[in-house]
């Protein structure tokens, strides 16, 4: 034996002792054992800590991680010896049979370790541990591969007619046909080899694709980077504990020893997996200086920073004034955002009604930019997930993510609702009320025994718009009776329920304010100008920052705020019933009421939902409201949250004392329509 073979075998005997891989490799040979069932193939997990191994031996670090097959059989060496001496179990006759699974937990931080696709050299040929990130885009169902089998000699004479000479175990980038097949012929006599069927093991593999991160950059449909990049998917191998630890939709970072499978004529790269770490979205601690200066020059209103800073958003597609109510509730649905998995989301959908659906492209382009996981949804494809055939030759079902789940946690933006046919727009709805998708995979067609339904949870917001110019072409308006109803009869009333927020621009295109030409103008000549000094004091990626920290903000709602909503709630079922459908405000709106306070506060930077922030939510609940269903006895505005323009701070003082004048309204409207209902009122 090569002694330094014999060295990392020693070396290998102290790091499971030292790591407490040695206990828990007796543990699971006394599983065995007690089965008193013989094996096949006896498979242990072992994991490495590449920075604890490199520390005790350089050599055996890079050995394990530069040729982690050839170090598996170091370990299944020292294991065997272990089981042999130590007569842990009884039934194992050969080293063949111990099969030695290796898991890095980590590797280093280098260039030379990571793994991607759209950078040049691939580098994908050595059959090394890599660490790559991505996306999963499509995931295929559980199905069985041989793990290892048991084959013995046809020539009844020779000795390896019986006992357990020939093992085969699944080798990373191995196909099923390089494990099974019935060519293998006796090394002692050149007789064939037959596989007793009785000690054949199984184990589930899962198939699934990734993309890059960087690849959503170009499914914003807007984008101020210039630099080019190229985009593959990979595939991924997910086996037996692994298989299920992938959720569609998620960024994850995996680690693996990439391998080329041939499928017929076509090579493709994939990856066998090792392990798998969901990543964490990491945002920013701070924000910028001029948001700061901003905050304190507002602080003495809770109204003020929130209205400053939607009336300069968006100042490189729109001028500083225009469509505040629409660059609120925006900035609202953006901070509303959660993609941590184990936190309850709130959803804040917008369904914007307009004839300048240009301008409003160009708005909601434009911030669903600021977010990583914004979408913009091409309208010749799903906006929900498919099923489709395997591709790599195993004929089983393959789920496609599709716009709504690469959004998770972000903004899905599907364009002009009226585009879309009645069945699209009824999924919709039945997505938007239960915050899920269910996707049935017919067992017949996908070569399984019985039919299977998939649910998948859909945690993303949408945003859209309603063309008033091409509805009306397309039938005849009515004519309302109820004060501040729009005639929205294109659209089911059910789906406008439960879209959230309904909003109706400010500038109808025949009377654009001047601001607004001169704008569109100017950016046509020059679209790379700054016209205004808050552009270059509040950029893009000042933005992006700001949202970014804000949407992590953990908010309570305090109980003052707790008792304005649910008095306004309660009041507003009472008032808009009818004798026939009862109560025209659904379950949903109270949800949307502690949706839009608590982002209200986040976009405040603040961590306690206050009165005011629940008046704002109210206002434009109601205005919502009002374009539904007429208005109300609390009879508010039409431009309810920024009834005038904001030039200098005399216009933010006036908006203060207009807003103070609706909430002590509020608090009559409550008294007088849900007296059951506690509010404090503020004499002052």
């Amino acid at each position: 034996m090569h002694p330094e073979i014999q060295r990392m075998r020693e070396i290998v005997l102290v790091y499971l002792d030292r790591s407490g891989g040695l206990q828990k490799f007796m543990h699971d040979c006394k599983k065995y054992n007690d089965s008193k069932q013989s094996y096949a193939v006896y498979r242990f997990i072992v994991s490495i800590n590449p920075s604890d191994i490199a520390e005790l031996d350089a050599t055996l670090g890079n050995y394990i991680l530069h040729n982690p097959i050839q170090a598996a059989q170091i370990f299944q060496s020292v294991c065997f010896i272990a089981i042999k001496t130590l007569s842990l179990i009884e039934q194992l006759q050969t080293i063949a049979q111990i099969s030695i699974l290796l898991k890095p937990t980590h590797l280093p931080p280098l260039p030379s370790y990571m793994l991607s696709l759209s950078t040049f050299p691939f580098n994908y040929t050595s059959q090394r541990f890599y660490e790559s990130e991505g996306i999963v885009i499509a995931m295929g169902t559980v199905t069985k591969y041989t793990q290892g089998a048991r084959f013995l000699c046809t020539e009844e004479t020779c000795p390896f007619s019986e006992g357990f000479r020939y093992i085969r175990v699944h080798l990373p980038g191995a196909t099923e046909s390089a494990t099974v097949r019935n060519d293998f012929v006796c090394s002692l006599c050149s007789s064939p080899l037959q596989e007793d069927m009785k000690f054949r093991v199984l184990g589930d593999k899962q198939v699934v694709e990734m993309i890059d991160v960087k690849a959503l950059n170009a499914l914003k449909g807007y984008s101020n980077s210039k630099a080019h990049f190229r985009i593959q998917t990979f595939t991924v191998f997910l086996r037996d504990e692994l298989a299920n630890r992938m959720t569609i939709g998620n960024h994850y970072k995996i680690i693996g020893i990439p391998a080329c499978v041939q499928n017929g004529s076509q090579a493709t790269v994939c990856i066998e997996v090792s392990s798998v770490q969901l990543c964490k979205p990491k945002g920013p601690t701070c924000i910028s200086d001029n948001f700061k200066y901003l905050l304190s020059l507002t602080s003495s209103s809770c109204w003020r920073f929130t209205a400053v800073l939607a009336n300069i958003f968006a100042s490189q597609v729109v001028p500083p004034g225009t469509y505040n109510t629409l660059k609120l509730t925006i900035l609202l649905s953006l901070v509303v955002t959660c993609e941590k998995a184990n936190e309850i989301a709130d959803y804040l959908d917008l369904l914007i009604v307009t004839s300048d659906t240009l301008i409003i492209d160009r708005l909601l382009n434009y911030s669903i930019c600021l977010l990583p996981r914004g979408i913009r949804h091409p309208s010749a494809s799903e906006i929900f997930p498919t099923v489709s055939k395997d591709k790599h030759g195993t004929g089983s079902a393959s789920i496609q993510a599709c716009s709504a789940l690469l959004a998770k946690g972000g903004i899905c933006y599907i364009g002009d609702l009226s585009s879309y046919k009645k069945d699209k727009l009824e999924f919709l709805q039945s997505v938007l009320e239960s915050r899920t998708t269910t996707i049935f995979i017919p067992g017949k067609k996908y070569g399984e025994e019985a039919d299977q339904q998939v649910t998948i949870p859909v945690q993303t917001n949408f945003w859209s718009y309603v063309d008033l110019d091409a509805s009306s072409k397309k039938h005849v308006q009515k004519d309302s009776s109820l004060i501040g109803q729009m005639d929205l009869s294109l659209i089911s009333p059910n789906l406008l329920d439960v879209f959230g927020l309904l909003i109706y621009n400010e500038f109808p295109s025949c009377r654009l304010s001047f601001p607004l030409v001169h704008h569109i103008l100017k950016k046509a000549i020059n679209p790379e100008a700054m016209l205004y000094r808050v552009s270059q004091q509040f950029r893009t990626q000042d933005y992006e920052e700001f949202i970014l920290f804000a949407k992590n903000l953990h908010v309570e709602l305090s109980s003052e705020a707790e008792n304005l909503i649910q008095g306004y709630y309660l009041a507003s079922r009472r008032v808009r019933r009818d004798a026939i459908h009862g109560s025209k405000l659904s379950a949903s709106a109270l949800k949307m009421l502690i949706s839009l306070s608590k982002a209200h506060t986040k976009l405040s930077l603040r961590t306690k939902v206050l009165e005011e922030d629940a008046l704002i939510a109210i206002l434009l609940l109601e205005s919502s409201l009002t374009l539904k269903h007429g208005k109300s006895a609390l009879c508010v505005a039409p431009n309810a949250v920024f009834p005038f323009d904001l030039s200098d701070e005399n216009s933010l003082q006036q908006r203060d004392i207009y807003l103070m004048q609706c909430h002590h309204q509020l608090l009559k409207f409550i008294r007088a329509y849900s007296p059951g209902i506690h509010v404090t009122t503020n004499e002052e």
